[in-house]
């Protein structure tokens, strides 16, 4: 099956991080709420403090603009993470493909 993954990327400075990091906690409540939503990752950049990447795994776009967007959990989301939304550099939506796979290190952990 495939499935739309949202990437946005932010550019969050230094003494601002931890403020988003809980902002995003609380964002993902609405998240993990959502029955459009498959999963979600925030992670932060080791070269290049400042960046995030969020990914977030929707059922499809169209559930992501039309149901979630539009739904219940969609305002206490954006309530969340209002202050960062001038933050974002990037905000795509891309289809998975068949490429996918673990390395052996899966297997370790």
């Amino acid at each position: 099956m495939t499935t739309t993954v949202e990437y946005i990327r932010y550019r969050i400075a230094l003494d601002d991080q931890q403020a988003f990091e809980d902002a995003y906690r609380r964002a993902a409540e609405s998240l993990a709420a959502s029955p459009e939503c498959i999963d979600y990752e925030l992670a932060r950049c080791q070269e290049e403090r400042e960046r995030y990447i969020l990914r977030i795994r929707w059922t499809s776009i169209d559930d992501h603009l039309q149901g979630f967007r539009k739904g219940e959990h969609f305002p206490a989301f954006f309530n969340a993470i209002r202050p960062y939304v001038t933050a974002i550099e990037e905000m795509q939506h891309y289809l998975t493909t068949d490429v996918l796979g673990t390395g052996k290190a899966a297997a370790q952990r």
